[in-house]
């Protein structure tokens, strides 16, 4: 049901809430590159999604799944677009340690399983990172994949008055703020401030999303990449 409250009413992007009211973006993540500091020096690191293809990260990955996860099809479909399948051609002969969600590529790789992360949530490598965990993150050149979550009311919801409430806090500056503040992830509320030492969002080359087109190539995608990378 169409439902809009006074904070996103006010502070969110057009681009960020549905036109008549259905939805509106929670939160902002990200898909990117990351590395194991104490297997790969910062000057030796990877900067974009083409150099994974160099010989020398040859069984040193690990990534997420598109048939699995949502997050790694959104960016899957993202680099597809902006690389072409012949990148993931190339990648799937570099003999990468495929995993499931994108939750568990940064823990692949801050147990020193893997060198590299080819994909997988920017979010798991921060929080690890602040834990003390030898890993870094790289924003590639190309850009980073981009994914957001929105949330919204069904119109059967038994207690729509509660879900209306709920919403609306979801939405809100201090909630947003204590949500990025716990989860690392990204909020388009204005008013919401980056934690120390994290990046800003805006400060990142991001990957356009296209909903539409994912769901439209959904299946073409966990088809060929099920094919290439033979899971």
């Amino acid at each position: 049901m169409p439902f809009v409250s006074e904070d996103i009413a006010k502070y969110f992007p057009a681009q960020y809430r549905d036109p008549d009211g259905m939805f509106a973006v929670l939160r902002i993540w990200l898909s990117s590159i990351a590395y194991n500091t104490n297997l790969v020096k910062p000057e030796d690191a990877p900067k974009s999604f083409a150099d994974l293809l160099d010989p020398k990260w040859a069984g040193k990955m690990v990534k997420g799944h598109p048939a699995y996860s949502g997050t790694i099809m959104t960016a899957t479909f993202q680099l597809v677009r902006e690389l072409g399948w012949d990148y993931y051609e190339k990648l799937a002969k570099q003999r990468v340690m495929q995993v499931q969600s994108s939750t568990d590529p940064p823990k692949k790789l801050s147990l020193g399983e893997r060198a590299a992360m080819a994909d997988g949530n920017e979010y798991g490598v921060v929080l690890l990172k602040e834990a003390g965990q030898p890993v870094e993150l790289v924003y590639s050149t190309e850009g980073t994949p981009t994914i957001s979550g929105p949330t919204g009311i069904f119109a059967s919801a038994p207690h729509p008055n509660a879900a209306k409430l709920f919403q609306a806090w979801l939405h809100t500056r201090q909630t947003q703020q204590f949500f990025m503040d716990f989860t690392a992830q990204y909020s388009v509320h204005p008013q919401v401030t980056s934690k120390p030492g994290r990046r800003k969002l805006s400060d990142i080359k991001l990957m356009k999303e296209a909903a539409v087109g994912v769901e439209a190539q959904g299946e073409e995608i966990k088809r060929r990449y099920a094919k290439l990378f033979k899971v």
